[in-house]
């Protein structure tokens, strides 16, 4: 018996023996495979990149996975002790396994085996497993893979803290609608940050790791509930919660109100889209979308929604003219008429108007009924409203309602202001436009509005349409004039001028007024718009200097040097203009227009900055009585101080008297120039204020003629005049200054020479050494009382012998037609001629 025992006992030793030597050597083999743990130290989560505007307000968030980076510190105790209810409520005392867990586990794996279920069984896992699992392993069912799990769980809890397990857990773990981490969760779910959860959103959030999809708040809002309650329940056993407290969580609804990606900010799309380009350009797509980059941008909310305002309303107001074309789309009226309306798609960034369906029409009214909003799952709800659709509300269309609609028609409408249940009819324009708004010292861009609908077209118009600039380039040619030798009292001659192209045809440029006016100041020249006496300008001082200047504001990166372009027959855009004008608004001193203030990477550094001014005496570690820290502007002078001066002096005159005088009504300093093309195909207007600098641009999208009455005067400089006194508002009127040096003098318009005593004038300033003329001088060329009249008449040979060509030569062969000068009268008389050229 004692040898059987023996025997029995041996037998038990060497199996016990040959267990442990073969499980040492499955361990061996599954732990050789195991990945390196460490990695956890340096672990960086693509985090959510946030971009701001100006006054901190959320625009946009751009990311893969939807995740808000939360240190273990800041998470709220409520939130935490919800997880351990529901993951691992040991976890701040096993050392990495869950025995309690296991012992689930292979129960439930063992009935699973008995029912005939070979597959393994989840749950069992502590968070440290959960985060060997989501960090280092796939997610694969196999026994090895559990091993290898709990083998990682050991080590990783030898080498971390519990606190930066909890933290790697919380901010990894997807908890459905794409957010990763609770941070994320919070926001997606509820719109709040984690320290504003309450009971009942912190148990449901923590509900959510064993499986999203099986909570989900739409599509399974019972198994959601029921979940939920456990979580409660349990947070109720392990001391987290009172039964008082936990009564209330369970009675309360989901609440769930999934927070949309992207721009936050309707207004402000066109904006956010730009800056998104603009990142991805700087730091590449992995960046962009993991990051975790704190975007400061330049836009301020204020005047980008009074930005839009004033684009809209200008397109709005000149579609109106054109009648309206036709309804957004047509349907059967069923048995529910808001189910078939819901499925038609608003425009999501101009939410002032509503679709509705023409329930029945009544002369000239129409009964309709509004499309019903969509719930957070994308439901119809079940509240129909109806209202009135009144043809004498409808200013812009002349024609009964019922001669342009029809029962069932889904058009645009918007409520009357102080009428109940009355609507008037609306319509997307056609036509298309763009504002840029910035700071004229810095190029920041305060506001920037790409067209009538991002909803409706992501194309920018105010960075990516490509258009002719009309007149409004003339300020970059009369500035390279002023610059070299010219003043705003020289004289150039508005009068007839052939160009012969390098391919032989003939171009005529002429005026709008398709007259000449003889003689003119470069003053009244630009105020007027002359077309013809500026192609002469630019011919004189010639076109290589006017692309150079092009080039150094910015409107080109190069320009064919052609006479033609100084009309404006080039392509460029509207923030490229705009960024020009603040040039000459700061001085000469070169604007790069920007998008972004500075960016910080997911540690708070700064990375990125667009103001590379230098500071010197900023960087004092104390105040010892020193003096304010000097700021230096290293930007390019591309401009001379007393020229910008000259051109701002001569743009004011636009406004106070020439093509852009719609902005008279601002009642403060204002320059600025207007830009119409040919056959009224796009029109503007570029003006600045010492304050603001702003581009308007419209136009359709395929080019055509707008109508002979549509100009940058009276399309373009309303929606300028608009903007600015809004964004104005509230502020004094500041005049632009002089630069120190210069001399003023009373200048008579009509002939540029000095205005007698008692004679009406304009006060013009001068650089040193320049001065009023004493008598009138030609092209510019400053002559005194002696040679005059000498000059005069080799300019009337010049003229007779025939037309100029290309390069500024002048033929042999007359070209007869040419203009006549009377010494006697100082008059010049000129024959008509045919249209062409931009104005």
């Amino acid at each position: 018996m004692l040898r059987l025992l023996g025997w029995i006992f041996g037998f038990g030793m060497f199996a016990v023996l040959a267990g442990i030597g073969v499980a040492a050597i499955y361990l061996t083999t599954v732990s050789a495979g195991l990945p390196d743990y460490t990695v956890l130290k340096d672990y960086q989560p693509p985090v959510t990149t946030r971009v701001h505007a100006a006054d901190g307000t959320l625009l946009a968030e751009f990311a893969r996975e939807r995740r808000l980076f939360q240190p273990i510190e800041t998470v709220p105790p409520l939130l935490v002790n919800a997880f351990l209810s529901a993951e691992d409520k040991d976890f701040y005392s096993h050392g990495g396994i869950a025995l309690d867990g296991l012992v689930r586990a292979a129960r439930d794996n063992l009935l699973a085996r008995m029912d005939g279920n070979n597959s393994i069984q989840g749950g069992g896992s502590s968070i440290t497993q959960q985060v060997a699992k989501n960090f280092l392993l796939s997610s694969e069912q196999t026994w090895d893979r559990k091993i290898q799990e709990a083998l990682l769980a050991v080590r990783i809890e030898s080498t971390f803290s519990k606190d930066r397990i909890l933290e790697l857990y919380l901010n990894e773990i997807f908890l459905g609608l794409n957010s990763y981490g609770v941070a994320a969760a919070a926001l997606n779910y509820f719109d709040k940050a984690l320290y504003q959860l309450t009971l009942s959103e912190a148990a449901y959030i923590a509900a959510l790791p064993k499986g999203p999809n099986n909570y989900h708040p739409f599509r399974r809002p019972q198994a959601a509930i029921e979940r939920r309650t456990w979580v409660i329940d349990r947070m109720v056993e392990n001391g987290y919660a009172t039964a008082e407290e936990a009564a209330v969580a369970k009675d309360e609804p989901l609440n769930v109100s999934p927070r949309a990606g992207g721009s936050q900010l309707y207004s402000a799309e066109y904006f956010t889209e730009e800056v998104r380009r603009e990142l991805a350009k700087l730091y590449g797509e992995d960046q962009l979308y993991g990051g975790g980059l704190s975007v400061r941008t330049t836009l301020e909310p204020r005047l980008q929604d009074y930005a839009r305002r004033a684009l809209m309303d200008g397109l709005i107001s000149y579609d109106h003219t054109k009648g309206f074309r036709a309804p957004v789309a047509s349907i059967e009226i069923g048995a529910d008429w808001g189910v078939d309306v819901a499925k038609i798609i608003p425009l999501s960034d101009v939410p002032e108007w509503q679709l509705a369906v023409v329930l029945s029409m009544n002369g000239n009214e129409a009964s309709i009924g509004l499309r019903p909003d969509s719930l957070a799952d994308n439901t119809v709800g079940d509240e129909r409203t109806v209202g009135t659709l009144s043809g004498p509300e409808i200013k812009w269309v002349s024609k009964p309602l019922q001669s342009i609609l029809k029962v069932g028609d889904v058009v645009y409408v918007s409520p009357v202001s102080g009428k109940t249940g009355i609507y008037t009819l609306e319509q997307v324009p056609e036509i298309e436009g763009a504002l840029v708004a910035m700071d004229p010292r810095t190029g920041r861009v305060l506001a920037m509005v790409g067209g009538f609908s991002y909803a409706m077209s992501e194309f920018n118009r105010a960075t990516q349409a490509l258009r002719q600039p009309g007149s409004s380039f003339k300020p970059i040619v009369y500035a390279a004039a002023l610059d070299n030798g010219y003043t705003p009292a020289s004289v150039v001659l508005d009068a007839p001028v052939e160009i012969r192209n390098s391919d032989g045809t003939i171009w005529r440029p002429e005026n709008y007024a398709q007259e000449f006016y003889g003689p003119q100041t470069l003053r009244r020249g630009i105020e007027r718009s002359r077309n013809v006496m500026t192609v002469r300008l630019a011919k004189d001082i010639g076109m290589p200097l006017v692309s150079e200047y092009a080039r150094l504001f910015g409107v080109y990166d190069t320009m064919q040097p052609v006479l033609a372009m100084a009309l404006g027959a080039g392509e460029t855009t509207d923030m490229r203009m705009t960024a020009a004008y603040a040039t000459i608004a700061n001085g000469g001193r070169k604007i790069v227009p920007t998008l972004i203030d500075r960016v910080q990477d997911r540690y708070g550094v700064t990375v990125y900055k667009h103001d590379q001014r230098l500071c010197q005496g900023c960087s004092a570690e104390e105040w010892t009585g020193q003096g304010e820290p000097t700021i230096i502007d290293n930007r390019e002078q591309v401009l001379d101080p007393m020229t910008a001066y000259q051109i701002t002096s001569m743009l004011e005159g636009v406004v106070q008297r020439g093509t852009g005088t719609a902005a008279k009504s601002l009642n403060r300093p204002v320059a600025g120039k207007t830009g119409t093309t040919n056959d009224y195909k796009d029109a503007w207007f570029v003006g600045f204020t010492p304050e603001l600098a702003v581009g308007v641009y419209v136009g359709y999208d395929q080019p055509r003629s707008m109508g002979s009455s549509v100009t940058g005067g009276t399309f373009a400089v309303p929606i300028f005049t608009q903007f600015m006194a809004k964004a104005l508002e509230g502020k004094p009127a500041t005049p632009f200054v002089e630069p120190s040096g210069m001399t003023n003098a009373w200048i008579n318009p009509n002939s540029g020479v000095k205005a007698f005593e008692g004679e009406a004038g304009i006060e013009e300033s001068f650089k040193p050494g320049t001065g009023p003329n004493l008598m009138t001088s030609v092209i510019g060329i400053d002559v005194n009382t002696v040679d005059a009249i000498q000059r005069q008449q080799q300019m009337q040979q010049q003229y007779d012998s025939g037309f100029v060509d290309q390069n500024g030569g002048v033929p042999d062969q007359g070209g007869g037609g040419q203009p006549v000068y009377d010494p006697s009268t100082g008059q010049w008389s000129t024959p008509t001629a045919g249209r062409g050229g931009l104005f």
